[in-house]
């Protein structure tokens, strides 16, 4: 059976919300479009939902960033809960409206189930029924994720460090399990690494190929020993760095003429063993004796938290205890905004849902997967900073 969700009165109006629960704010959030970089009005809700948390915004160029922070106790650790409101456009396929969450075998579907509104329920939840903890706990949320990400996250943390107020340690809740919720935790993340190639040649008649100089001819000689190969073996953390062609093109789509030149375009999801310099280098050594140019560029810096710090070993031990099962630590995948956060000196992890569907049509995390993980966070709260 499924049905469209129904929220009770009170929620819709945005009234008693005291006996709202995580399900009740993933349905709430995900009846939000905020299509990047558009709230929607999404983040001034959970404002109001968290009234005792001091709120900050810091927006810029039409993205809206939201900080909440309280003060509990008077150590100085400060633990920050962080996630984007935003989502990518919904697109076609949907079997329901994708701003209307419906449920459905225990499964809810709607544009940001997983990526990820579950995330953000979970720790604006486990923020509300939160009594006590040991220092600062904030939450930091921006809708400029899935955009550029030039005016979200990043911006927030400038304006955090401005006012001394970056956390020690910070949850991305993002999607991140695999098979099994709970099987999963981001350590860190790839860098990613873009290239671009121009090779120059002499066009010419295709009936002389003396005469002319063909940038085909002298890519294909090396092309073996660049495309796909490893540039670092990669540790027990990270796969080894590979040089990924993504497009190469040439010519003038004619038979009777060889090409002047050649465009080849490449991307490096990189380790903490290989950088920028590194792969210029990779390059020019087995391009020697060509006229070319190369130009690269880096949109993420690869990072890695280490699994015996203090927060993954609380978030861990609520894993094992909710789902009974111990994680593995990965830094497969994409980016995230943790790439921002890591270099402030912030120990900083990622753990979410399931990761299965996310920009896809018909969108969906069960409901049991958001009560486990609104769970895990409550406990990692409640036992942070675990006791060695």
């Amino acid at each position: 059976m499924s049905l469209r969700y129904i929220l009770h009165p009170g929620i819709r109006n945005g009234e008693s919300k005291l006996d709202m629960n995580v399900i009740d704010i993933l349905i709430k959030l995900l009846s939000y479009k905020s299509i990047t970089p558009n709230d929607d009005g999404a983040l001034s809700w959970i404002e109001s939902y968290l009234s005792d948390y001091e709120a900050l915004y810091h927006n810029k160029e039409g993205v809206k960033n939201l900080f909440l922070t309280k003060q509990f106790g008077k150590s100085d650790v400060h633990l920050c809960f962080a996630g984007h409101i935003d989502v990518v456009p919904a697109g076609d396929g949907w079997n329901s409206n994708p701003f209307v969450p419906m449920v459905e075998n225990g499964m809810i579907y709607g544009r940001g189930t997983q990526d990820m509104k579950s995330g953000v329920a979970a720790f604006v939840q486990a923020a509300k029924d939160t009594k006590e903890f040991h220092g600062r706990l904030s939450l930091l949320l921006t809708s400029d994720e899935e955009g550029d990400a030039t005016y979200g996250t990043q911006e927030m943390l400038r304006y955090l460090k401005s006012i001394n107020l970056l956390p020690t340690h910070c949850i991305v809740a993002e999607p991140t399990c695999e098979k099994q919720f709970g099987d999963a935790i981001k350590v860190g993340r790839r860098g990613s690494i873009n290239g671009i190639l121009h090779l120059r040649g002499k066009q010419g008649h295709a009936a002389y190929p003396e005469k002319s100089d063909n940038p085909i001819h002298a890519i294909s000689k090396i092309l073996f020993d660049i495309a796909g190969v490893y540039l670092d073996n990669g540790d027990e953390y990270f796969s080894p760095s590979t040089l990924v062609v993504t497009d190469l093109r040439s010519g003038m789509e004619v038979t009777n003429v060889t090409p002047g030149t050649l465009k080849m375009m490449f991307n490096v999801r990189n380790s903490t063993h290989t950088t920028i310099d590194n792969i210029r280098s990779f390059v020019e050594e087995k391009l020697k004796g060509l006229d070319f140019t190369l130009e690269l560029s880096q949109s993420a810096y690869p990072f890695i938290t280490s699994s015996k710090g203090v927060l993954s070993k609380t978030i861990t031990n609520a894993i094992e205890k909710y789902c009974h099962i111990t994680p593995k630590y990965s830094t497969a995948g994409g980016t995230s905004d943790a790439r921002f956060i890591a270099p402030y000196g912030v120990e900083v992890l990622e753990f979410g849902v399931i990761n299965d569907t996310i920009h896809a049509p018909n969108e969906k995390v069960s409901i049991d997967e958001v009560e486990k993980l609104y769970k895990i966070f409550t406990q990692v709260v409640k036992n942070f900073p675990i006791k060695e």
